[in-house]
């Protein structure tokens, strides 16, 4: 593969491991109700958010119930917060984003979570010096597999699309990716593992993976 002088990086399950809390706040929702939620069920999410399929709407389906979901998402937040209080970057992420930044590889993230979100957990891990801009939800965009936050972050690169790499660990942005014409590589997170991500170009274990081949191919480039 040709070496990348742009990375856009998604968020969730990429820089950091977020996407296992918020699964498993729904879990237990669903447990409390007497329903299970699978991976597979909360498949079309990843990725995503809940644009595709909404799994409190499914809950209130599954048990002809209505919830007070400001109430209920109140406490999923709590829950999350305190499964990921003592979250940092996914390992090799920050060694591999110094070194990006020593190389001239142009850095952003494209996620289909809120603004919000995203620079609030890139500050929380001082993390946001190595993205000069983000592209999210919140921001206007239509989330994966639909293309337009991959577009807006390949223009902001101001890079052709076989000069950048896309970083993801789910189907839709895979998908996403491919749409928009860009690379791919799929780094499941533990919460993607069992998903389809054939639509990758590469597949490697984790970012020091990443890293290591960047470096090759840099000295082949």
């Amino acid at each position: 593969m040709k070496f990348p002088h742009g990375i856009i990086f998604d968020f969730d399950g990429v820089l950091v491991d977020t996407e296992w809390a918020i699964f498993n706040s729904w879990v237990d929702l669903y447990r409390r109700e007497g329903c299970e939620l699978t991976v597979l069920d909360y498949a079309p999410c990843l990725g995503a958010g809940y644009t595709r399929w909404d799994p409190a709407s499914h809950l209130e389906r599954l048990t002809g119930k209505t919830f007070n979901w400001e109430q209920e998402h109140a406490l999923r937040q709590t829950s999350i917060e305190k499964s990921l209080a003592d979250s940092g970057l996914m390992p090799g992420a920050r060694e591999l984003l110094n070194w990006c930044r020593f190389a001239g590889i142009r850095l952003t993230v494209a996620s289909s979570s809120s603004r919000r979100w995203v620079t609030g957990w890139l500050k929380k891990l001082g993390a946001q010096c190595y993205f000069p801009q983000i592209f999210c939800r919140t921001d206007g965009y239509a989330v994966k597999p639909d293309p337009a936050l991959f577009l807006a972050a390949r223009n902001f690169l101001d890079l052709p699309a076989d000069d950048c790499l896309v970083v993801e660990d789910s189907t839709n942005g895979l998908l996403a990716a491919r749409a928009a014409g860009i690379r791919s590589v799929a780094i499941p997170c533990r919460l993607t593992r069992q998903l389809d991500l054939s639509a990758a170009d590469l597949h490697m274990e984790n970012l020091n993976e990443l890293y290591s081949y960047l470096i090759a191919a840099q000295k082949l480039s």
